[in-house]
């Protein structure tokens, strides 16, 4: 952006008894800090599972086929031992529905531990930061290069960064695709450009998406484009576990040395030594001495640098940690509480609900639609007719055969024909649509109407469905 556009931006927000408002601020790079920690082992055990569950998942064979595979193109979402179908999306709302709430009473309990542990975004992230430092060198290191004229050193270290960069988002963007297409195929195919075009387009696409929202845009994402960003402080209270400051220990702030006893300096200065360690090992460049900001991702490793500052200074850690703000006031955190309790109460019955609408979810859906044309013919051996489409989805992952009959205070029966025997065969996952034909003796039927239900079972098996239709008796001339 150019100065004199900058200058109209500021100028066309002046609002009367406030001054001027720079709605454009450049960022800033941010160079961070690799510290150990209490917290930074915890992110590795919390991050590593997503990950090896990421890339692990579609290498996976479950009954000769890919466990996890949402075949777009067949209409088929597999998933181990279950097969959904179109049919089933409500299931997928319910679920986003419950991820939403669990995100609802995590946050009103700990804050954004989600956002500091597990979020893809700070996972693969953090992958590239460390990749960045292995390539170009610690904190120091990198702000000098940064500042370098180029030479050869500076294009062998970026290339090295860039090149890990693109590989990991590379190994992202197949595995992602991957999901999607059987991905031994996938992986066979693409480097040889013979995979469809579709494919090459998403695996490039999650690739390039990857390498800027990982490797250039960073906090960018949190900050600006994560809605979670804007709506957390409607979700917190002052019970809310978060990551905070003691400013009532910690202020006045200021530098000392290293053998300065707390005696000495606990007339004119708290044990905050302002070494701004806290600020440079944040992914997002927030100093946390000033509170809590929505740009907070709740990472811990503030509290890991501090802590280890006050260890190596011989004060007591916890100067920044996780606490509530009633409990920095002198009060006592109160876990039961109406909020809380509400949102992991709504989360269990919906979780406990969902569980039980997929496990007795039916394997089997049928469905009847009347043909166009005549309600009813009477055929040469003077029997009513009545002609229906029926339409039969195998929801498992193996060959069915099912029986068919109709039910009904009528002589109402099946009439067979080449497609439609006493035994319906239907492959795994197959759905089928014949013509079904319903009979009865004309003399027999004295209704208008008659209802009649048409049921499938698995042969072997108790599992059955049903649908309900109506059988027209012939107009008597």
């Amino acid at each position: 952006m150019t100065a004199d556009a900058h200058n109209v931006i500021n100028e066309s927000v002046k609002l009367e008894g406030f001054g001027s408002r720079d709605l454009y601020r450049r960022r800033e790079r941010i160079f961070t800090r690799f510290v150990g920690g209490f917290f930074q082992r915890l992110q590795f055990f919390t991050g590593w599972p997503l990950l090896v569950g990421y890339f692990a998942l579609p290498w996976i064979n479950w009954s000769q086929q890919q466990a996890v595979l949402f075949d777009l193109a067949a209409r088929e979402f597999h998933l181990f031992t279950l097969t959904f179908f179109p049919q089933d999306l409500w299931l997928l709302g319910w679920l986003l529905i419950i991820a939403a709430f669990a995100l609802f009473t995590v946050t009103t309990l700990v804050g954004r531990l989600w956002c500091g542990f597990t979020c893809p975004q700070t996972v693969w992230t953090a992958i590239f930061m460390w990749m960045e430092q292995v390539a170009e060198g610690p904190r120091h290191t990198r702000m000098r290069l940064d500042n370098s004229p180029w030479t050869l050193n500076k294009v062998r270290r970026r290339l090295a960064k860039h090149g890990m960069w693109l590989g990991w988002a590379g190994l992202t963007g197949l595995t992602f695709v991957g999901y999607f297409t059987p991905i031994r195929a996938l992986a066979a195919d693409l480097p040889q450009f013979q995979a469809s075009s579709w494919a090459m387009f998403w695996a490039v696409f999650f690739t390039a998406a990857t390498y800027v929202n990982a490797g250039w845009l960073r906090e960018q994402v949190c900050i600006y484009m994560c809605p979670y960003a804007r709506f957390q402080a409607a979700m917190l209270d002052q019970d809310t576990l978060v990551v905070s400051y003691d400013a009532a220990r910690g202020e006045p702030r200021g530098p000392r040395k290293r053998t300065a006893t707390p005696e000495q300096h606990a007339s004119r200065l708290g044990d905050c030594i302002n070494c701004e360690l806290c600020v440079q090992v944040c992914p997002v460049g927030i100093d946390i001495r000033d509170g809590l900001q929505y740009q907070c991702i709740g990472c811990a490793h503030c509290i890991d640098a501090c802590d280890e500052v006050m260890t190596k200074m011989d004060y007591p850690t916890g100067l920044v940690g996780y606490t509530t703000e009633r409990a920095l006031s002198g009060g006592k955190t109160r876990w039961l509480r109406p909020r809380a309790v509400g949102y992991a109460s709504v989360l269990l019955i919906m979780i406990t609900a969902f569980s039980l609408a997929v496990v007795s979810r039916s394997a089997l859906e049928i469905d009847i639609l009347r043909e166009r044309g005549a309600l009813s013919q009477v055929d040469a051996s003077h029997q009513t007719i009545n002609q229906y489409r029926l339409k039969v989805l195998n929801k498992t992952q193996h060959s069915q055969t099912y029986s068919i009959r109709a039910i009904s205070d009528a002589p109402i029966s099946v009439e067979r024909s080449e497609r439609l025997t006493s035994l319906l065969d239907s492959r795994a996952g197959e759905a089928l649509d014949l013509p079904l034909t319903l009979s009865a003796p004309r003399g027999a039927l004295r209704e208008p109407s008659l209802p009649v239900t048409i049921e499938l079972c698995e042969v072997g098996t108790r599992r059955c469905d049903s649908e309900q239709t109506t059988f027209f008796p012939a107009v008597t001339p």
